[in-house]
């Protein structure tokens, strides 16, 4: 198991420094589950779909998650809208 997750962490923890400089990036986090550890989840935010789309053509996706990560990984994609509060305004 330690070969199949070590590469992944690797992996995420040098395309978070690629991601946050791209235009639109928000906040880009990796977590890693404690009890599975092949399971990651990627927490992204972009101040756009335009931007989350245009990040796909970037380096991080192209020189380090498709050839290292996907190999490596199920993935499963979920856009999602941050839940808010009943106080908080709605600005979408």
């Amino acid at each position: 198991m330690r070969r199949f997750r070590e590469p992944v962490a690797d992996a995420l923890s040098r395309m978070r420094p690629l991601c946050l400089a791209e235009d639109g990036c928000v906040s880009w986090e990796a977590y890693q589950s404690h009890q599975e550890p092949s399971r990651f989840v990627l927490v992204e935010r972009w101040a756009s779909r335009a931007h989350w789309e245009a990040h796909d053509a970037g380096d991080a996706i192209q020189k380090i998650y498709i050839p290292e990560v996907m190999p490596r990984i199920e993935r499963e994609v979920h856009p999602s809208t941050r839940v808010q509060s009943r106080h908080e305004a709605v600005t979408e």
